[in-house]
């Protein structure tokens, strides 16, 4: 009864099943393994740092990642170019952060967030700078880009003025070279507010985190509808045929295509004696001559 699984049309649909099942299946592990990282990359960002922590040297914490970025970072150089960064949101209110750029000694500058004020950008409100050699103490944080909460990527900003703390935007407008990630520091002078670590973009459990999670759900269904189809099919393969050897059908039997009886005249009808029989009409009355 089952010889019709070898069947050229059966193979096919085997082929496809046996390709289809462990593509699904390892399609949704995938997916599901983007939703695991997403949430371990939150976890990571989103974890309490402890209150004794040390600073560690700059260098020793890059590149900026889900582990380091929020640890406290130390270095040492002159204060140089100063911006502010327009249309930053602290505790409710709109303010902007007064960026300094930190010369280190390797040459490099890193843009330390000396702090926050309320208010429109205004470079009269914000205190310089000290002078001379200082040692800065903030937390690291990853640079930003287009789609980080809060920044202004349009551009048209007033000159001193920045909406993207990165080295891809501050690399155009200061002559040093940069490092690829920021200071902000915990503990402001001159009545600014501290600007709080933030975890790294693409780390928390956002729309795309959630989209990984439902195309999990959809992989695996469509391993239990190729399943469910083929299943289907075979059931109705195998019920035709015990029709068949049952006798309730005849799949080999050909059409019956002749017409009924009452509907076509009878041709070998006996016609009266002299008459033709083919002068009957269709109906099997004998026309009258």
């Amino acid at each position: 009864m089952h010889r019709f699984l070898l069947t050229p049309r059966w193979w096919g649909i085997n082929v496809f099943v046996a390709l289809a099942v462990p593509f699904c299946l390892f399609m949704g592990s995938w997916q599901l393994g983007r939703f695991e990282a997403r949430v371990d990359s939150h976890r990571e960002a989103t974890a309490e740092r402890p209150a004794d922590q040390v600073a560690a040297p700059l260098d020793s914490l890059l590149p900026v990642d889900t582990e380091t970025s929020g640890r406290l970072a130390s270095v040492s150089g002159e204060y140089a170019e100063q911006m502010l960064v327009p249309g930053r949101r602290l505790d409710g209110a709109t303010g902007f952060y007064v960026l300094t750029l930190l010369r280190t000694d390797s040459g490099k500058a890193v843009p330390v967030v000396r702090g926050w004020l309320p208010g429109a950008a205004d470079p009269a409100k914000a205190p310089a700078a000290p002078t001379g050699r200082v040692e800065v103490t903030g937390a690291l944080q990853a640079p930003e880009n287009s789609g980080t909460k809060g920044v202004h990527a349009q551009g048209g900003l007033p000159a001193g003025q920045v909406g993207v703390i990165a080295a891809a935007t501050l690399v155009n407008i200061v002559p040093h070279p940069l490092y690829n990630a920021w200071l902000t520091v915990q503990t402001p002078a001159d009545g600014m507010f501290p600007v709080p670590a933030q975890a790294p973009t693409n780390t928390g459990l956002d729309l795309k985190a959630f989209q990984n999670l439902g195309y999990t759900g959809e992989w695996f269904v469509f391993v239990a509808f190729v399943l469910f189809m083929w299943f289907r099919l075979y059931r109705r393969e195998v019920e035709t045929l015990r029709d068949a050897e049952a006798g309730l059908l005849d799949p080999t039997a050909p059409a019956d295509t002749t017409a009924p009886a009452e509907l076509a005249g009878p041709a070998d009808a006996t016609a009266p004696a002299g008459q033709d029989p083919q002068d009957q009409s269709s109906t099997g009355i004998a026309p009258v001559r």
